[in-house]
């Protein structure tokens, strides 16, 4: 994975939006970063700690079962789902954007990623546009409850 200098920043949900319709090829990853994964190439599972083929991330890529609905609330929804693991997995860890080539699949069925290229980091101001977006789903979505009950 080569790391560019300067990498940027996604400072809306438009812009990430925009990005993702380009490109199908794209993910999200919760981590420390570019930086802190190109030392690893690998994630480990949490639960039993075995190492996995790739980087665990999220495809960002819109299904066709989306239809015509808006990108901005599919990658909300996206978004969303993980908003909770800088919580979580501690300080440091942010969202950020990468393409890829999927290897094989986690525990979680989540994609692990390999051959990496960093596309930009995720603004904090994006996660609150996502939150602010599935809230005002209310009454339109079924719950959103992440705490297990």
């Amino acid at each position: 994975m080569s790391i560019p200098d300067g990498l940027p920043v996604l400072r809306t949900l438009g812009e990430l939006a925009k990005l993702v319709q380009g490109s199908p090829d794209l993910y999200v990853r919760w981590s420390r970063g570019p930086e802190a994964d190109r030392a690893l190439n690998e994630s480990r599972d949490a639960l039993t700690g075995v190492r996995m083929s790739g980087l665990s991330a999220n495809p960002l890529a819109i299904e066709p079962w989306w239809e015509a609905r808006p990108a901005e609330l599919w990658v909300a929804r996206r978004l969303y789902d993980y908003s909770h693991l800088p919580r979580e997995k501690g300080e440091g860890v942010r969202p950020w954007v990468l393409r890829g080539r999927e290897e094989g699949r986690g525990p979680d069925n989540e994609p692990l990623v390999r051959d990496v290229e960093p596309v930009g980091w995720i603004d904090e101001q994006v996660i609150e546009e996502a939150e602010a977006a599935v809230a005002g789903q209310d009454g339109r979505w079924g719950p959103m409850r992440r705490d297990g009950g």
